[in-house]
């Protein structure tokens, strides 16, 4: 009898044991895939480590560490008898989404207030991971009067904000095409900066009598190209303390600066040779 009880108590403490793992592993993977969607989509830093923090904290994970980059994720748990269980997910810089971070927040709330089990937060996770991206209608309009109305803000007369506005619905149009062919962001804003360039001298060519500056229209024009989310993210994160991630983050955003101002140049100087004089 004495054998048969030790034997019932050790198989319960495997059967334990083994459920405690099983819960680690779940809460860990959910929370990591938590913190994969809103990386991808422009969450900051400190949002993503504080979400994947809170679900495991809720579901009974109390020990957890969270080392989190631009590029990547490394969530290590440790479960009652003190085994550890690692992950680390890669995660390329990508388009912001700021719909989906909402609701990944909007979760993690809920999870935090404990009105949802983890299966059906994994349920609400898929569905927000599959939420599309704006119609490229929306978006392309959207571009056209984001340019338009920065043109106008830094100095653009309302006949070259007009211009603006068309030159911004172009050259967005051009950044979705390119995205579908998964070209590089170096291709993408150089060129992005050469059909803006040319745009606006085929502009002032076709309407010789209309007083338009070739500064007034670019300026305006450039802006769905540049990564201001980005860039604040990065100032966000440095703020922060989190300066490899900050630094990462800057890089990439400034390294668009120079590929845009690339793409003008080429073309204004290339123009400037061929007629001679300054141009704007």
């Amino acid at each position: 009898m004495e054998i048969e009880k030790i034997e019932d108590e050790k198989r319960t403490e495997t059967e334990t044991s083994t459920q405690s793992d099983s819960n680690v592993k779940q809460v860990v993977d959910f929370a990591l895939e938590a913190g994969r969607i809103l990386l991808k989509n422009g969450g900051e830093i400190f949002r993503v480590e504080e979400t994947i923090t809170r679900i495991c904290q809720h579901f009974g994970v109390e020990h957890v560490d969270i080392f989190t980059l631009s590029h990547g994720i490394f969530v290590s748990a440790e479960n009652e008898k003190g085994d550890v269980y690692t992950r680390v997910k890669h995660i390329p810089l990508s388009g912001a989404h700021l719909g989906i971070v909402a609701e990944v927040n909007e979760l993690s709330r809920q999870i935090a207030e404990g009105k949802v089990t983890i299966s059906e937060a994994k349920e609400y996770l898929e569905e927000i991971d599959r939420i599309p991206p704006s119609r490229a209608r929306a978006q392309v309009l959207g571009a056209g009067v984001g340019a338009a109305c920065f043109g106008y803000l830094m100095g653009a007369t309302l006949t070259e904000s007009l211009v603006t506005f068309f030159i911004g619905c172009f050259v967005y149009l051009w950044v979705l095409l390119a995205k579908r062919f998964h070209l590089s962001k170096i291709i993408i804003n150089i060129f992005g900066g050469i059909i803006i360039t040319l745009c606006a001298i085929f502009t002032r060519q076709i309407f010789p009598s209309v007083l338009l500056r070739l500064d007034g229209m670019i300026i305006g024009a450039i802006m769905p190209l540049i990564p201001g989310m980005a860039f604040t993210n990065a100032i966000r994160d440095i703020a922060d303390s989190d300066f490899l991630s900050g630094t990462v983050r800057m890089m990439d955003a400034l390294m668009v600066f120079v590929y845009i101002a690339v793409g003008v140049g080429i073309v204004l100087i290339t123009y400037n040779n061929i007629t001679g004089g300054f141009i704007l």
